[in-house]
């Protein structure tokens, strides 16, 4: 426990009061050891490569699919995309994270071109599912469009609501359909429809942006951790606290390239940020709420399967119980698949000496993920601390106070019975 907190605050009487007094410390929600701290970085550079896709078939969609009535081919990314350099990796860089290469990640291109089975035409490999599950991130952008308007964070989700972005929206659609009669007089007569599909894609881009920074974040986390220079679970949670400040300010906006001619539809100049329109919703709405998977839980407000209040689900990988399938929490199954072609060789190791075998590595590696978000919501939760309340050091006891009641509040969330906090306190949790 913090030093001043124990000469000037009581302890805690929260149910999580150890973690409340951890947090305190400026330590993370996740206990520190060695154990945790491996599990995380492997987890993070597993995560980081198949993000490396997520983020540029995103942006793909949103700048250059775009309306496409019939995209059959927007997971087959373009060339332009995978060499198109990352803002933040390379030598180039904006703000230089990563070390290595601001294209699309070796491994990622390696995978691309033969799988996990062998080199064949793309064609093949994504109709035998032997590819990178853009479903996944497709489903990350719809959870938080579809919480967007009830979170009411930042100003990007009431923009899309505006007359303004009607406008932008209508210029670039008629620019799409300029040479498509059918599909202008289908627009005339359902305006609100297309105005709907830009929106979403306004989200692919927002989501694409967002993992653009976290991409190679990850990835500096991995290298650090192998060169001995990242030795603790707080090390890693500062990183990710340095990072969320580092990049905050960077522009969240959605352009459309048509006819070589780029298209505003959100412009950089309205300002809406990284931090508070893109991560903040994405950990509100992707951490903790998402939704059921199709067919676990049903809609049906005679059923009450699912909450009555958007604020009240608990879908996200914070209550997912990993092991049977549509319990409280849903695991992300695409994206556990997606990692397990990414594992680091310590990773893969240690799965070996605590799995029932192969087969439940993929089980595994969705609990360490689980740990590894939890890492990155106490990451999200300091930074919060430090922007609304007071330093740690701070000697004001009224000034610690508030903080405590800023951590208080964040863990109440986690009083749910299907919250995995407890869970991830104990390295038998496997």
């Amino acid at each position: 426990m913090n030093t001043i907190n124990q000469t000037k605050l009581p302890p805690s009487n929260h149910p999580f009061a150890e973690i409340v007094h951890r947090l305190e410390a400026g330590q993370s929600m996740l206990p520190d050891t060695p154990e945790n701290l491996k599990q995380i970085i492997g987890i993070y550079k597993a995560y980081a490569i198949p993000m490396d896709f997520y983020w540029r078939d995103l942006l793909y969609i949103a700048e250059k699919v775009f309306l496409n009535p019939f995209p059959f081919f927007k997971y087959f990314i373009s060339k332009e995309y995978l060499d198109l350099p990352n803002h933040y990796a390379g030598e180039n860089a904006d703000l230089p994270v990563w070390r290595g290469k601001a294209s699309a990640h070796p491994e990622l291109l390696e995978f691309m071109n033969k799988g996990k089975t062998t080199k064949m035409p793309k064609l093949f490999h994504h109709l035998l599912h032997d590819r990178i599950n853009m479903e996944f991130a497709e489903a990350c952008m719809r959870a938080m469009f579809w919480h967007g308007k009830d979170m009411n964070m930042g100003g990007f989700d009431a923009y899309l609501d505006t007359e303004e972005y009607r406008n932008n929206a209508d210029i670039a659609i008629k620019a799409y359909f300029k040479s498509n009669p059918v599909m202008l007089g289908i627009y005339k007569l359902f305006p609100d429809m297309f105005l709907e599909q830009v929106k979403q894609l306004s989200y692919y881009s927002n989501l694409g942006l967002f993992w653009e920074v976290m991409c190679p974040v990850f990835l500096e986390m991995s290298d650090l951790y192998d060169e001995g220079k990242m030795t603790t679970v707080k090390e890693a949670m500062d990183f990710l606290v340095n990072g969320i400040f580092a990049v905050a300010s960077r522009p969240i906006y959605h352009h459309a390239y048509i006819g070589g001619k780029c298209y505003e539809i959100i412009p950089k100049s309205k300002g809406f940020n990284w931090l508070n329109d893109a991560a903040l919703p994405y950990v509100e709405s992707v951490f903790y709420r998402t939704s059921p998977f199709r067919g676990t839980k049903s809609y049906n407000a005679q059923a009450r399967q699912v909450p009555q209040d958007q604020k009240d689900f608990h879908y996200g990988i914070l209550y997912a119980d990993v092991f049977p399938v549509g319990g409280a929490g849903i695991p992300p199954t695409l994206l556990m698949d997606d990692m397990l072609h990414f594992l680091p060789p310590y990773l893969v190791d240690y799965y070996r000496q605590h799995c029932r075998g192969e087969e439940d590595m993929l089980i595994q590696l969705g609990v360490t993920f689980q740990r590894s978000m939890y890492n990155v919501t106490s990451a999200v939760i300091q930074a919060l601390r430090t922007a609304t309340c007071h330093p740690l050091d701070d000697e004001n006891p009224e000034h610690l106070l508030k903080n405590r009641q800023f951590y208080e509040q964040q863990l109440d969330r986690f009083l749910r019975p299907e919250a995995r906090l407890r869970d991830i306190q104990s390295p038998d949790y496997r």
